[in-house]
């Protein structure tokens, strides 16, 4: 009966503000908690069922928290928030998903490709530097194919995708805004476009020399066991790139990234919204790219590639619920002093007001760890100040500390960022066992934790 109600109010709930969430109590991160552990818990204990039907399961969350919004603060405000979600954030979001996705999948490296530790290595390593360049999307929809290839004969291989999305799905995005979504974010609030590339420089090389060595330890250990099923030397087949115009295509999806930053037009209204004209370019650009990748990528080797559409059917499924059902958490987390989380936030000063980085770098990673850490990033900044001019200079810790926290800390679960979902369903579509998700959580913190600990008593 809600639903209706719902829909009919869309154009006059559009123009409300979006909850403040001053008034909102923890009660509704309840259907986000839950979409949590059904992501977790549903693939162990009821395979079948959530592998058939995780996206009504997915919805079934999502209309757990929508009505009863509706219901304890009306309809015209439940539909206002769901639409400014949908139109501002998701479709722009799982638009640039699709653009990578697909020009990605059509890029095939070909050639003598064995995953020796050596070869892992700078492959790993290779991401990890082109991830600030085309982002950690890009980057990890480009080269998580040649990976599972060159490692296909291997039997001890889970630790090579891990370490995958530890390095080119996160810490590699950290040293521009094209890197990681947070990255862009304070770049369209004023942070200057190389300030991070200046300021996050030692933190980065920190992190991703330490974890490069760690996985070539562990590689180096599980190759000894199965090297003698190495395939047979025979013709060494050069590499070489096809489905080379998917990389200009990439380049444009990259240079439309950088316009949304730097041309703003003004705004249109779109079901009441108020929306960029920039993001809505955006979008019908990253679709336009998504169709000519399609058209100009032949099927045999898409095919060749492994390409298949059900990981980024279940990402544009998941993560659809996974925005409307963190809203409230983020919109209690903007709320400051004012909101439910107000003991949370307290944390982030001393006793004489001023910023605490290493605190601003801990909450920030955590809450991205299951947060989408682009919105965290914003709730951070905003708390420390929100003035770009000032957080650059005589605040230039606690920014970096933010940035750190949100980008390196996207890692520590498969939700923390887009790309670490993508690379384990790309991987399983692949037939590769992955980690479940409390798996890959007991991998982040044997590997990362103990990482970030170091980062924190070195840099902050």
């Amino acid at each position: 009966m809600m639903l209706p109600v719902l829909l009919a109010a869309t154009p006059a709930a559009a123009a409300e503000a979006e909850a403040s969430g001053a008034d909102l109590s923890l009660f509704w991160a309840i259907p986000f908690a839950g979409m949590l552990l059904s992501i977790a818990l549903m693939p162990l204990l009821a395979g079948h069922v959530w592998h058939h039907h995780y996206g009504k399961i997915s919805a079934g969350w999502a209309a757990l928290l929508v009505l009863p919004f509706a219901v304890v603060f009306g309809p015209e405000r439940a539909a206002g928030d769901v639409w400014h979600i949908v139109l501002q954030e998701y479709i722009p979001f799982i638009a640039l998903l699709l653009a990578l996705y697909v020009t990605g999948g059509g890029v095939l490296l070909k050639g003598s490709l064995v995953g020796t530790p050596l070869t892992n290595v700078a492959l790993l390593a290779l991401g990890t530097v082109i991830a600030s360049i085309m982002g950690t999307t890009g980057a990890s929809m480009l080269l998580i194919r040649p990976v599972l290839r060159a490692n296909a004969f291997r039997r001890r291989k889970t630790h090579t995708f891990v370490f995958f999305i530890f390095l080119v799905s996160n810490i590699g995005g950290s040293l521009t805004p094209l890197g990681d979504p947070p990255l862009y974010l304070g770049f369209l609030k004023g942070v200057s476009f190389f300030w991070t590339t200046t300021h996050l420089f030692h933190e980065f090389l920190f992190c991703a020399v330490l974890l490069l060595g760690v996985y070539y330890v562990l590689d180096s250990i599980a190759w000894a066991k199965e090297k003698a099923h190495a395939p047979a030397p025979g013709a060494r087949e050069p590499l070489r790139l096809e489905g080379t115009v998917n990389l200009a295509l990439i380049g444009g999806v990259v240079a439309m990234v950088l316009l949304q930053g730097a041309w703003q037009p003004g705004e249109v209204t779109l079901f009441g919204q108020h929306i960029g004209s920039e993001r809505l370019l955006g979008v019908a650009v990253f679709l336009a790219i998504t169709y000519a990748s399609i058209r100009l990528t032949p099927p045999a080797l898409r095919e060749a590639n492994g390409f298949a559409w059900g990981a980024i059917l279940e990402v544009a499924k998941l993560f659809a619920a996974i925005f409307v059902t963190m809203a409230p958490v983020l919109a209690i987390l903007r709320a400051g002093m004012e909101g439910a989380a107000a003991p949370l936030v307290a944390l982030t000063t001393n006793d004489a007001g001023e910023p605490v980085p290493w605190v601003f770098f801990w909450l920030s990673g955590l809450l991205s760890s299951f947060l989408d850490n682009a919105p965290t990033y914003l709730v951070f900044f905003n708390l420390a100040g929100g003035d770009p001019v000032h957080l650059m200079n005589e605040g230039a810790l606690t920014l970096t500390a933010i940035s750190c926290g949100a980008v390196f800390m996207g890692a520590n679960s498969y939700i923390g960022n887009a790309p670490n979902f993508m690379v384990k369903a790309i991987a399983e579509e692949n037939g590769e066992r992955m980690p479940s998700f409390f798996g890959y959580c007991a991998w982040a913190v044997a590997f990362l934790i103990p990482l970030f600990i170091l980062v924190t008593l070195i840099f902050f």
